[in-house]
């Protein structure tokens, strides 16, 4: 019994262990935030990663499939880069510039719920009543932490470009869906393409938007430990745990990031919690939990589907 649990347990500490990682991620964004602009910031990191995970892809054998990529694979892929990496990583930088870490995350996870609903319209995946539910705790959750509504100038546009990464966030989670459900791509040749031509793209608006400043070993440091360590490490190393771990048990762990990034942001970011919004983190979260449940217990093959933990599948980018 004991040596038939161990690869869970294992796998199980790893996933938590990513999303401690992930976590991490966005306190150390708003440090690099003071002394780097958010659009470089972002391509410097996702440009970086994709250096990082390139030849790790050439060494699995499964790159010369890129030489066999259709002009169609090329769009599709291309559109992918552009949604999740471009538009949906420039809008969390920006985001956190003008956002505590809290309120960004609470609003990104909400990429689960709209995720759900997009799946009616595009992919013919109808939520089940409990999903229902979750959908109607999440809003609830989110109406108590802001409530009484009194937000700041800056935070308003703050709120506004998160809730466009959102939305761009929940279009690339299911555009990559229908990508891996096909089969016919392996899921590390997606996001090595997709990553690879959004990165590049984001880092030259970045430098072309807001310049390339000189950057302090501090920086690096940190751009670094990013690209690396919480990207090409963690993704590699979650995709790792699904072939161990249920869809339903990779959700509630990835679901405990909402409460990591509110206790590192309350220790390194001095960004303190009320009762009241504790309450609607706590609501918020069981309710993207909630919709995130599928009768299905495992999660399929890595490669086989979106449950693999590919960047675009992630929920609250990291």
């Amino acid at each position: 019994m004991t040596a038939s649990r161990s690869p869970h347990l294992r796998a199980v500490l790893q996933a938590l262990c990513v999303t401690l990682l992930w976590s991490t991620s966005w306190v150390l964004i708003k440090f690099g935030l003071e002394d780097i602009p958010a659009l470089t910031f972002a391509g410097l990191r996702y440009t970086l990663a994709f250096a990082c995970l390139l030849p790790v892809v050439w060494r699995s054998g499964q790159f010369h499939m890129v030489r066999h990529l259709t002009r169609r694979d090329w769009q599709r892929l291309a559109v992918l880069g552009v949604l999740f990496y471009s538009v949906t990583q420039g809008t969390q930088f920006l985001g956190l510039d003008r956002l505590p870490a809290v309120t960004t995350s609470l609003l990104l996870s909400f990429t689960t719920v709209v995720v759900a609903l997009l799946g009616i319209v595009l992919l013919s995946e109808y939520p089940t009543r409990l999903q229902w539910g979750g959908v109607a705790l999440y809003l609830l959750g989110v109406l108590v932490y802001f409530y009484p509504v009194s937000i700041p100038t800056q935070e308003v546009i703050g709120l506004l470009i998160v809730l466009t990464g959102v939305v761009t966030n929940s279009l690339s989670t299911v555009f990559g869906r229908g990508i891996n459900r096909e089969g016919v791509l392996p899921a590390p040749v997606v996001t090595v393409v997709s990553m690879g031509i959004g990165s590049l793209l984001l880092l030259i608006a970045g430098i072309a938007a807001q310049g390339l400043p000189a950057l302090s070993l501090a920086n690096w440091t940190i751009i670094g430990w990013l690209a690396v360590v919480n990207t090409a490490f963690a993704f590699t190393l979650w995709n790792h745990t699904q072939r161990t771990l249920s869809a339903v048990e990779s959700s509630i762990i990835n679901n405990t990031m909402l409460i990591q990034i509110a206790m590192l942001a309350w220790v390194f970011l001095d960004e303190s919690l009320g009762a009241r919004a504790i309450v609607g983190l706590a609501l918020a979260g069981a309710g993207t939990l909630i919709v995130q449940l599928r009768r299905g217990g495992r999660s399929p093959a890595p490669g086989a589907d979106h449950s693999t933990g590919t960047p675009h599948r992630r929920t609250v980018p990291s």
